[in-house]
């Protein structure tokens, strides 16, 4: 293949060298290298995403995971397992970026952290009050915990590394991972925002809307939905303190919500059994469905499949609209509380009373992994660099927007205004005519040094009219107030000192 045989894959060969382009173009420049690098390396990746495929006049949603776990491999088979934990259930669940690594909390104050694959348990621990939720930070060294009262952070032995007791009563976690940012959302109606990387506070926003237990994030942009108990959702930023929007979604309070990971479709579940899909470019609803009991929970997978915790589970795909047939379906002995797909693989984690269960999803998860962003056989040292750069590379909280591509726009109102205080203050426009080139003279006229003293010349030539100009008239002025008609005499002018 040519582009593996040493030529550069992601620059074309007839494209002009990026370092002659203005910003905005050489932007646009590498994202295009950046696409024709991914197209023509594609051949390289080593694994096929797919999908169930069911007999003639068979349905996928009959097919159990029995039947799905004789089928695959062996290694495959093993990722379908159950842990009955019925003593501190029901159980919330998070996974690590890389899909390595499993968080479990119990509603009881279970915690447990353990690499799900070889079944290697890091860390256990009873934290001995109520506990509403779990999330992983950055790596799987740290996780949060939001207990009864305060919010707080174990390290993956176990210990307690910060009681943050300015995050009361927190129902819900999320972690942003590009702006190390720990989105929080407790019964008294707050959003606040922590800087995990400086342990600073960043915004606590109220949101007048009540008890917060619904909290969902957008992937592609940062911005945190929440669910209400009056039907709205809400999205948040933490730079503005009112929603940036608020959408009516049901007319029952909403159970949950969840974002796709291209940041376009937000599905949401109410108490009135309703499941509906929205177009987040233009908010307006895609369809819907009808469900028996409703969904409490709803999870989307990276390619596209939703989850609904409904009494039973069904994964349907999402690529614009909803499918009234379900792609699959399985009942458990208690009603989930906690839906999870796990990165990279065609796993769904369920968290539920009875404990915690693992189940396969032919083609929920991506195929291919770059292991550069996330790895999930990295050594200690290559997690080490990688937060190292990952702290390098963080984004600011201040340009989490709702549209993220007005970042590379230009702010025409403030350059005009900048451009008319700059007229005002040197009294001409530097930039009304075009730049001076200097004509070629022979004989070593248009060297380095005499051309630049030629355009040094011509560009200070309109500055010094306008000051000569100045000083002229102020010149001017104080001869008039010196040559001017006499003064008025009045009587007690004779008694004035004469000089």
């Amino acid at each position: 293949y040519p582009g593996v045989l040493g030529r550069d894959l992601g620059v074309p060969p007839n494209a002009p060298p990026p370092k002659f382009f203005p910003p905005l173009q050489r932007a646009e420049h590498n994202e295009e290298a950046a696409a024709t690098r991914a197209a023509r390396s594609e051949l390289l990746l080593p694994e096929e995403p797919g999908f169930l495929e069911a007999d003639p006049g068979e349905d996928t949603c009959t097919i159990t995971q029995g039947d799905i776990a004789e089928a695959v491999d062996i290694a495959s088979a093993a990722k379908h397992f159950e842990l009955r934990l019925e003593q501190f259930g029901p159980y919330r669940l998070d996974y690590t970026r890389t899909g390595r690594h499993l968080l479990l909390g119990g509603r009881r104050g279970h915690v447990a952290a353990l690499d799900w694959q070889t079944k290697a348990l890091m860390c256990e621990l009873n934290v001995l009050e109520t506990l509403n939720d779990v999330a992983w930070l950055h790596t799987e060294t740290m996780f949060a915990v939001a207990q009864r009262r305060w919010l707080y952070v174990y390290d993956n032995q176990g210990l307690e590394l910060n009681c943050l007791k300015s995050f009361p009563g927190v129902l819900r976690l999320q972690f942003l991972p590009y702006h190390f940012l720990l989105a929080t959302a407790n019964e008294s109606g707050f959003l606040q925002y922590l800087d995990i990387s400086v342990g600073k506070e960043v915004a606590a926003l109220c949101t007048r809307g009540g008890r917060l237990a619904v909290m969902a994030q957008n992937p592609a942009t940062a911005i945190v939905h929440l669910g209400h108990s009056n039907g709205t959702v809400t999205l948040w930023s933490p730079n503005v303190k009112e929603p940036l929007v608020r959408m009516l979604c049901h007319r029952g309070a909403v159970r949950a919500a969840a974002v796709d990971p291209t940041g376009t479709y937000m599905a949401t579940a109410g108490l009135d059994r309703k499941l509906q899909l929205w177009d987040l470019r233009t908010h307006r609803a895609l369809g819907g469905l009808l469900l028996p009991l409703g969904a409490s929970e709803l999870a989307f997978s990276q390619r596209g499949l939703l989850a609904a915790a409904c009494g039973d589970l069904v994964y349907q795909p999402a690529g614009g609209e909803l499918s009234p047939k379900p792609y699959l379906c399985h009942r458990l002995s208690r009603p989930p509380q906690g839906l999870r797909f796990c990165p990279f693989e065609d796993v769904l984690g369920v968290g539920h009373g009875a404990g915690f269960s693992s189940l396969l999803v032919p083609g929920a998860g991506e195929a291919n992994f770059d292991a550069l962003e996330n790895n999930p056989y990295r050594s200690r040292k290559q997690r080490q660099e990688w937060e190292v750069k990952a702290l390098l590379e963080k984004i600011p909280a201040e340009l989490i927007t709702l549209d993220p591509g007005q970042l590379q726009r230009v702010d025409t109102a403030t350059m005009e205004q900048k451009r008319a205080e700059r007229v005002e203050r040197l009294g001409f426009d530097p930039h009304a005519k075009g730049k001076f080139q200097p004509r070629r003279r022979a004989k070593g006229g248009s060297s380095t040094g005499s051309l630049l003293r030629r355009k040094r010349k011509v560009a200070h030539e309109q500055q010094r009219a306008v000051i000569r100009q100045s000083v002229e008239q102020r010149e001017q002025q104080q001869k008039q107030s010196r040559t001017g008609p006499p003064p008025q005499r009045t009587a007690l002018d004779r008694f004035k000192k004469q000089g």
